[in-house]
């Protein structure tokens, strides 16, 4: 079980429900790894992913679009107990919180 998994797992979410939700991350993450980028799940609470976009991904202005048209698309396709998915909320200098 990988290490975001093990986080996820403390908010009592099925082992069978976070494989197949990162089963389907690990189809997508080679499009993004094209670009330099990389996603990792963070957290699933009702019906919601929450991933982490990471490298050339992290600072794209195109990853919401990534997120909303792509990922969440397929997720949501995948996975019927997903409903939404989210990026992580950033946090800047002054501990002011935004999403991207």
């Amino acid at each position: 079980m990988s290490e975001s998994q093990q986080s996820v797992v403390q908010n009592e979410v099925s082992a069978d429900l976070l494989e197949r939700i990162e089963a389907t991350i690990n189809r997508i993450r080679p499009y993004l790894r094209q670009d330099g980028g990389d996603i990792q799940l963070v957290d699933f609470q009702d019906g919601v992913v929450t991933v982490r976009m990471i490298g050339a991904c992290a600072g794209c202005f195109m990853a919401s679009t990534d997120i909303s048209e792509g990922v969440q698309t397929i997720l949501m396709e995948e996975v019927p107990e997903v409903t939404k998915v989210v990026m992580e909320a950033e946090t800047v200098e002054g501990g002011a919180g935004f999403y991207w």
